[in-house]
């Protein structure tokens, strides 16, 4: 653990919106050593300051939301893409699965193992004759920026991946990936 300066914990307590107060409360000491903690005016306890840092970091990982964790701009296909161009974009991007969205509109998604699982029932011999929409699975889970860290981790354990949306626009992809990445 490395040991956070005064003006350190001052600092992240007050970006989280937290006050001196409620820091104390949720950390077990009172307002008065928080405030001399961040004045740099007392040298705390190591098992002090470990108190401290754990209260604001639970803050910190409450306090990430949709907007936080998403990946923008979606990489995304058309349902009338060709599942060639399709595969093509998940090798060149990295990616395992994209959203299928029409004029703006998420539609469904393809996966990469909704491709294996058609080549594996015979379903699809050669790729360039099939379209996304042929192998389409139902749309991602959609959430609103301000969807909390817990609730997207909920969906996700379901799901591919969630998209965001603001105003009936899509803004964002959040994968497991993308969530465990943030949870570091």
């Amino acid at each position: 653990m490395q040991i956070p300066t005064p003006g350190e914990i001052r600092e992240k307590r007050i970006k989280l919106g937290m006050t001196q107060s409620e820091t104390a409360r949720k950390s077990g000491l009172s307002q008065s050593m928080i405030a001399r903690i961040e004045s740099g005016s007392v040298d705390p306890r190591v098992s002090t300051l470990r108190k401290i840092v754990s209260v604001l970091q639970e803050a910190e990982k409450s306090a990430l939301t949709a907007v936080d964790l998403m990946f923008s701009p979606v990489i995304s296909v058309e349902s009338g893409e060709s599942l060639a161009k399709t595969v093509s974009i998940m090798g060149e991007k990295g990616i395992s699965q994209l959203p299928v969205i029409d004029c703006g509109v998420p539609v469904g998604c393809i996966s990469e193992s909704a491709i294996i699982n058609a080549m594996e029932d015979g379903r699809i011999k050669e790729i360039g004759k099939h379209l996304a929409k042929d192998l389409m699975e139902d749309c991602f889970p959609v959430v609103g920026p301000s969807t909390d860290t817990d609730t997207i981790m909920h969906i996700l354990h379901n799901n591919h991946a969630v998209l965001v949306l603001e105003k009936g626009t899509v803004k964002g992809v959040i994968t497991k990936h993308d969530l465990i990445a943030k949870r570091q």
